[in-house]
């Protein structure tokens, strides 16, 4: 991987004067440039190899413009967008700046630039790395910590401890437990080694964890091989199945949107970041493009407002998932797509569905416990026989979800949501937060047994609770949990999953990069 050093402008300030005898002359004092030039952003040091269709790991361009079908996304200039991700070193690099408390340009304090984290301040005292993170500063550890830590979602509140070796010993964790070869035709698929219809069996869920990670992670080779893998289990609606057995069976027919989104979601990270189409046989925007259309046209209920349907084989039944609304993605989605006023629509009843769901007869009107299915009007309903109903393992994505629509574009109704949810959380406290809960606030623990919590509760809670300051205790708290990396009641692959996600999140990595 190669690091794009960043040098800052700088004043270097030269006195100088002449004594000459009895008669003492002073000499002007003037400011000189600096003695180094500042690296244009997203530029790499090293060699460019690609073509013009990959512009290979020199390139940094994007092409998240709407284009027509088949076009290449580097073929008009006009809408190429530049990013300055392309050269990003590791996120636990060390910091090597100025030292504690400086606030000038990518020393650890306030910064211009959003995405390539600065090279960070010496440590000393927590967050002496810079500006605190509430005002996009570094934060350094007791003994100097990485230094490098820029929070980049603009409208939210970030743990005060966040230490950047924590993300990267959680992405390891999971990458090491649940990324494989085995039974990947040749590439590579994220597997479920305690649970799945069968055991070690890949969701499309999971798929779409493995790419928003390792986009994030600038993880390129794995996240060109995550595709590559889901390509061979496309329908005839252009979507991925939604579960495939150890050995490359199809067991689960029909697409889950959440899954669908996350992949679509991640496509556009990776043209903004990489450009190009890396080892695919075509642009990253473009599959990107296709996926989403495919979304629009079998995921989404034309009759109810352009309600997000839970898959493509739900037919015209009155039934969804609050967690997999994921209103910030929907933007973007427009945007790419050229259709704008019509994902606009996915975000405003998704929304109105959460807002419904909320009511005294359900007794959650104040806590934010959405159900884990329920039907346009927010009614929790049986979508299946033996479906849970309650605040769940789905459900609990549902702050995280909601919370990046507030920390990426300030979304009013997100954070009146988050007040809700967060009020509920910050009095019980991280400590007490369980594993499930009825709709009315009851404690409904699932594997969480014997004081053990699960990172996709603490995680999602903590995110959710970013919108205000108010809260920092609280979010440094469910910051310091989910770092343990030992929340893990439930299922291997998703405990492992929530919690590199949430540290992504905590770590303002997680945003869209198309807006920095």
């Amino acid at each position: 991987m190669a690091v794009s050093l960043e040098s800052e402008p700088h004043l270097s300030f030269t006195c100088f004067g002449a004594v000459l005898g009895a008669l003492l002359t002073l000499a002007a004092c003037s400011s000189g440039q600096s003695d180094r030039e500042a690296q244009p952003v997203g530029t790499d040091n090293g060699p460019s190899t690609g073509t013009p269709t990959d512009p290979g790991p020199g390139s940094s361009q994007s092409s998240i413009e709407p284009q027509t079908s088949g076009s290449s996304s580097t073929t008009d200039t006009s809408s190429v967008i530049p990013t300055q991700t392309a050269s990003v070193s590791a996120p636990d690099m060390p910091g090597t700046g100025p030292g504690p408390g400086v606030s000038s340009p990518n020393a650890g304090g306030a910064t211009p630039n959003p995405i390539t984290p600065g090279p960070g301040g010496v440590g000393g005292q927590s967050n002496a790395g810079g500006a605190a993170p509430t005002s996009h500063g570094g934060a350094g550890g007791d003994t100097g910590g990485p230094g490098g830590f820029v929070p980049m979602g603009k409208y939210c509140t970030y743990p005060s401890n966040v230490d950047l070796n924590d993300l990267q010993a959680a992405y390891d964790d999971w990458k090491e437990t649940v990324v494989t070869s085995e039974g990947a035709g040749g590439f590579l698929r994220i597997r479920k080694p305690d649970s799945g219809s069968v055991i070690d069996s890949t969701v499309s869920e999971g798929m779409g964890y493995g790419m928003l990670l390792t986009v994030y992670m600038d993880d390129q080779e794995i996240f060109d091989n995550l595709w590559k893998y889901t390509k061979q289990y496309l329908n005839e609606n252009g979507l991925m199945h939604w579960e495939i057995d150890p050995n490359g069976s199809v067991i689960g027919q029909g697409a889950a949107s959440d899954g669908d989104e996350d992949m679509a979601w991640a496509l556009i990270m990776a043209d903004t970041k990489w450009g190009g189409q890396g080892s695919l046989d075509k642009p990253y925007i473009e599959i990107a493009r296709d996926l989403i259309n495919a979304m629009w046209d079998h995921e989404v209920d034309h009759s109810r407002a352009d309600m997000l349907k839970a898959g493509d084989q739900w037919g015209d039944r009155d039934v969804t998932n609050p967690s997999y609304f994921a209103p910030a993605y929907y933007r973007l989605f427009g945007k790419v797509t050229g259709k704008e006023e019509e994902w606009n629509r996915v975000i405003a009843t998704s929304y109105d569905v959460i807002e419904r769901s909320l009511n005294a007869q359900n007794g959650n009107q104040d806590n934010g416990l959405v159900p884990a299915w329920c039907d346009s009007n927010g009614t929790p309903v049986e979508a299946y026989g033996g479906a849970p109903l309650h605040f769940q393992q789905d459900s609990t994505r549902t702050p995280f979800r909601v919370g990046q629509d507030y920390c990426y574009y300030g979304e009013p109704r997100a954070k009146a949501y988050m007040e809700k949810i967060s009020s509920f959380y910050t009095n019980i406290g991280v400590a007490n937060i369980s594993d499930g809960y009825e709709l009315d606030g009851t404690p409904r623990p699932e594997r969480g047994q014997d004081g053990q919590q699960a990172a996709s509760f603490v995680g999602p809670a903590g995110v959710g609770a970013m919108f205000t300051a108010d809260n920092q205790a609280f979010i440094d708290e469910a910051y310091a949990a989910v770092a343990t990396l030992e929340l893990s009641a439930g299922t291997i692959y998703y405990q492992k999953s929530w919690t590199a996600l949430s540290l992504l999140m905590f770590s303002g990595k997680f945003v869209d990069l198309t807006e920095q």
